[in-house]
């Protein structure tokens, strides 16, 4: 609960604060994994599993619904912006699941059959944990690279400031070349047996982003839109790897 209180903190110092890219002024935001209404859930489920499931307080378990409602109905409004766009299918996904497994506890709480709201619960933790994951950053050299590309992406090709884009390329190789060099216990433990397609993929991300600085040493618009799109198809395949 400490770390959680300490972690809001920090995001609403993020704030009122302003990160330059290049020329570009950027929130930070837009460029923060969080999602405030998901962590206030947590507030809720950590009793929940923590206390009242192993202790098969079904009293108490009954009595988190109207927190559950509250929470739920808190998350549901949420509308993914800045660095998490690129997540909104899977966050719509998860959160199909989510309020599915809501019902359920729903359900459960109203009935006699305890083992039911018991399993209830264990699936909401489930599906809390999912969502959770859905905006985690898959590593932190991903999201680091993840951080830049929104800027390129969403900032600077829409209103085609090539120039702003090339003075960030050196930046996006270095921060490839880290996603190519991330611990390797670290990614097995999370990939298992894909770590070489997140070698193959770590390596297409890297080759789109020199091919970005030479393209745009060119005069060619089409091809430095596509190659920007080439780019950000490369990072979303090495993201759906985790």
């Amino acid at each position: 609960m400490k770390k959680l209180i300490i972690t809001s903190l920090l995001f609403s110092v993020l704030l009122f604060t302003s990160v330059s890219f290049s020329q570009t002024k950027v929130d930070p935001s837009e460029i923060t994994s969080s999602v405030p209404e998901l962590t206030a859930f947590h507030e809720v489920i950590y009793p929940i599993w923590h206390d009242a499931y192993p202790a098969k307080d079904f009293n108490a378990l009954k009595g988190f619904v109207p927190k559950i409602k509250s929470s739920m109905e808190s998350i549901n409004k949420v509308k993914l912006t800045g660095i998490l766009r690129d997540k909104e299918a899977v966050w719509k996904k998860q959160l199909t699941e989510l309020n599915s497994s809501a019902q359920k506890y729903y359900d459960a709480a109203n009935s006699t059959d305890n083992n039911s709201l018991l399993t209830a619960a264990e699936s909401l933790h489930s599906n809390y944990e999912k969502m959770a994951r859905v905006i985690r950053p898959a590593t932190k050299e991903i999201d680091d690279f993840h951080q830049t590309l929104y800027i390129i992406y969403h900032k600077l090709l829409p209103d085609q400031k090539f120039s702003e884009i090339s003075d960030l390329t050196g930046t996006l190789i270095t921060k490839a070349e880290a996603i190519k060099s991330s611990p390797r216990d670290a990614l097995k433990t999370r990939l298992g047996n894909n770590v070489d397609k997140y070698d193959a993929s770590a390596k297409k991300l890297y080759d789109a982003s020199i091919s970005l600085k030479e393209v745009l040493k060119g005069d060619d618009v089409k091809k430095k839109k596509e190659s920007v799109e080439s780019l950000h198809s490369a990072y979303q395949g090495l993201d759906s790897l985790f």
